[in-house]
């Protein structure tokens, strides 16, 4: 058992940054994501023999993280607001348009992220940018896979529209192409 010990913890440490900016993109807040994945940790630790060897860890831990965001959802309703991560003004970064044109992209992206509803926002952010299967990001959710695709394909069409993309129904070069 003290390997299985070595190799949660481990894995653990080598998966923090995916863990972190996940807890950021479900309470939109630093300092609550830092609580969020220490918390998430020490649930790891205290019950890691409840992973299952041959399974994803990366899922395990999502899972983990989610619950304890839906448990301090549920706790914060009676709470009062809290402060959005936009209200503070410290970020600062390098002169030059290259720099400022790539913020703005990145701020205009993150806010229409932010405007998804909950549910596709979870199902965006756990296949497209933590990499889970359909049916991963499902076990995660607890939802069905057709759920995963429905909700992810709304996303996708609610990103495009907010980001001014034409989604016309020729996608094809040979067919919507210039003559």
């Amino acid at each position: 058992m003290r390997g299985d010990e070595v190799q949660v913890s481990d894995r653990l440490i080598a998966f923090l940054p995916n863990l972190r900016r996940f807890a950021i993109s479900l309470c939109r807040s630093r300092d609550l994501a830092d609580d969020l994945v220490q918390a998430a940790c020490e649930r790891a630790l205290a019950s890691q023999d409840r992973f299952e060897p041959g399974t994803r860890f990366d899922a395990w831990m999502f899972r983990i993280l989610r619950n304890l965001w839906i448990d301090h959802v549920r706790r914060a309703k009676t709470a009062g607001p809290q402060q959005d991560i936009d209200d503070t003004p410290d970020i600062t970064g390098s002169s030059g348009e290259r720099d400022a044109e790539a913020r703005l992209t990145l701020k205009s992206v993150a806010l229409a992220i932010d405007q998804l509803p909950d549910d596709q926002r979870e199902v965006l952010l756990l296949v497209c940018v933590e990499d889970l299967s359909y049916k991963e990001a499902a076990e995660i959710l607890s939802i069905p896979i057709g759920t995963v695709m429905s909700r992810l394909s709304r996303a996708r069409k609610n990103l495009a529209d907010a980001a001014g993309i034409n989604s016309g129904t020729d996608r094809s070069p040979e067919k919507g192409g210039n003559k």
